[in-house]
Order: structure tokens, then C-alpha cells, then sequence
């Protein structure tokens, strides 16, 4: 086993996503596991090495401001600096420094048709490449699954009382997230039974461009005073403020963070059959719609507000929740993952 002191982790963007939060999850756990852990990043945007240091991480800030800026200096960087092991935290920091030695290529999403050749030279010499699901691992030839993980969320729910059914939407408003489907399904229970619902919202639109976030606006606007527009909200605290979880993307996800959030939470969650969320929720979950199909949506709300409040559904996530993606099982099949690779920390773990 090769005794390995030093873990770079290469974000994929400077700005904090999806990825982005499981990069801060990894290093903690790297961290508790022995490895002296500094995370990489351009110097623009900042927010994901001013969140790493506001943990404590050590930083390298490269001097970029644009993705091909930071894909040059982090080549450069990384022939200069060859100790260690390069932790590639998506696609971008794994092509810059194709067929550099040690390093691990973690891919956080599909690549697109376009990307796979680019994917495929941006894997050699990799000691291996890492995706976050199974349904994905079918898509990656030659890939090991390292499920994400999140972290154990407190619920203090406000209680509704003889108010609507508050259903709820945490993350990026997208089309490829499903926001327009989910605001097409929330348009026709609120025909069928007036004042009965209520839409939250939470999240921002980072990474959407201008004319989809235009639509999106305007989408939300058409429900009027009946949905609420939170921005970025703590997770565990929105979820008090809610019901349901709804997930509907569209786009074929190769995990469900935000699904897990909930099930840590004991939040019931209705989710889309795109990509991976059916695998995060597990085989025996009740409220799986078809994506992009608003009335299959109506369906799975309407099952799932006349289960409520769904204890024993909600406890069985929750256990799933802790076996599959709580912090202690992450660290354990990352643990795994590592000696598997033949890699230890310098000193006891």
C-alpha cells in the first residue's frame, strides 16, 4: 500500500453547484481519514475556495478567470507540483490534466455526446474513474460507484394546521430540473381543487442562461400569489416550511442529492424517473413520476397527500438514507475505495 500524505482536490468551477457541495463533503471526510487535504480553484469565482477555507482546508488559488484560463494553469500547476494525488472533482479539471499520473477522475455528471471524447482522454492514466451511481456507471465504461453522501438534517417543521398542502421545490429553477413541469402540475390541481395547495420554491438559478431563466420567470409569475419565491434557503430549514418534496427534473440526473437531503430529513419526496432518482429512493419508494409528464406528476401528488403525514414511508427512506448516503456510510466506502486503490495516509488513520 502506497503511503499517500497529500490529496489535491481540483474543482470542476470556481462558483458552488452540485459538485461543488460534495467536493466540501469528500474533503471532510478525507480529512477525518488522515489526508492532508488542499482544494484548488481558480481565482475567480470564489466561492468554492472561500467556502474551503472557511472549514479550514488549505487553498491553491490559481490565477484564471475563465474555464480555459483555469484548465492552462491547472496543467501547469500540477507539472510543477506532482506530489501527491490529484483528485479530479469533474470533467473539467480531469481533461486539463489528462495523462498526468495520480490522480482520480470523479465525474459528477453524464458527459454529453459532444464531451465523451473528451472524457475518454481526460481518464488516461487515471488510477480510476469515479461517478455517483450505478444507472450512470452504465454510461461510463470502466467506472467505480461512490455513491454521494449528505449530511444528517434536523426538521423542525411549522406546522400547517388546516392550511393548504405546502409542496415544495429545492434547487436550481431549470427546465432541465423540471421547475416548468412541476409549475404545469401545481396549474391543474389548483383547477381541480382550488386553495387546497400551496408551491415553495427555494434555490437560485445558477448556470442558467438568460433566456431560460426569462422563461422560468415568467412561468413562476403565471401562479400568482399561490407560490413563493424563497431564493436560497439552509435545506433543513425550508424543509420545516413544507410537505412534500418534489424533484421532477427532466434531464437524465446521475444522482439526487437533494433527494437524500429529504430522506435524511424525514421529509416525504415524490421524485421523476430520470436518470438515477429512482435508484437514490430505492425500488419499494410509492410517488415515482415520468418525467416531463405533468399529469403523471398530478398522480403522484395527489397519492402522496392522501398518504400523509407517511410515516412509515418516510421512516423506511430515512433508514435508507442512513445505510446508503449518510456521512458514516460515505466514509466508509470511500475508506474502501482507497485501500482498494493502495492508498494510506502518512501516520494512524
Amino acid at each position: 500500500m502506497t503511503s499517500v500524505q497529500k490529496i489535491y482536490i481540483a474543482t470542476n468551477n470556481g462558483d458552488i453547484g452540485g459538485g461543488e457541495v460534495m467536493l466540501l463533503g469528500l474533503a471532510a471526510t478525507l480529512g477525518s481519514l488522515g489526508f492532508a487535504v488542499t482544494v484548488v480553484g481558480p481565482r475567480s469565482p470564489i466561492g468554492v475556495l472561500e467556502a474551503a477555507q472557511e472549514r479550514g482546508f488549505a487553498v491553491i488559488s490559481l490565477d484564471a478567470s475563465e474555464r480555459i484560463a483555469y484548465m492552462r494553469s491547472l496543467r501547469a500547476w500540477r507539472r510543477d507540483q506532482p506530489d501527491g494525488v490529484l483528485w479530479c472533482n469533474g470533467l473539467v479539471p480531469a481533461a486539463a490534466t489528462a495523462g498526468l499520473r495520480n490522480r482520480v477522475v470523479h465525474l459528477h455528471q453524464m458527459p454529453s455526446l459532444l464531451q465523451r471524447p473528451i472524457a475518454l482522454a481526460a481518464r488516461i492514466g487515471a488510477l480510476a474513474t469515479l461517478v455517483p451511481s450505478r444507472t450512470m456507471a452504465r454510461g461510463v465504461a470502466r467506472s467505480t460507484v461512490l455513491h454521494n453522501w449528505s449530511p444528517a438534517l434536523e426538521r423542525v417543521a411549522i406546522p400547517r394546521g388546516s392550511g393548504p398542502v405546502r409542496l415544495g421545490f429545492l434547487g436550481r429553477p431549470s427546465e432541465a430540473k423540471g421547475i416548468h413541469i412541476l409549475a404545469d402540475a401545481f396549474d391543474a390541481l389548483r383547477r381541480q381543487e382550488p386553495d387546497k395547495y400551496r408551491l415553495r420554491v427555494a434555490g437560485e438559478p445558477r448556470f442558467v442562461d438568460a433566456r431560460e431563466r426569462a422563461f422560468v420567470e415568467s412561468r413562476m409569475r403565471s401562479l400568482g400569489s399561490s407560490a413563493d419565491r424563497l431564493g436560497w434557503m439552509p435545506a433543513d430549514e425550508f424543509f420545516g416550511t413544507i410537505d412534500i418534496l418534489i424533484v421532477p427534473s427532466v434531464v437524465e440526473e446521475s444522482f439526487g442529492l437533494v433527494a437524500t437531503e429529504a430522506m435524511s430529513a424525514r421529509v416525504p419526496v415524490i421524485v421523476s424517473d430520470a436518470g438515477a432518482l429512482p435508484e437514490v429512493v430505492g425500488p419499494d419508494h410509492p410517488w415515482i413520476a415520468r418525467a416531463g409528464d405533468g399529469e403523471d406528476l398530478v398522480r403522484a401528488v395527489k397519492e402522496a397527500v392522501a398518504a400523509l403525514p407517511a410515516d412509515d414511508v418516510v421512516e423506511k427512506a430515512h433508514e435508507r438514507w442512513k445505510r446508503q448516503f449518510s456521512p458514516e456510510a460515505g466514509r466508509e466506502r470511500l475508506r474502501d475505495l482507497l485501500d482498494q486503490l493502495g492508498l494510506s495516509p502518512e501516520g494512524p488513520q
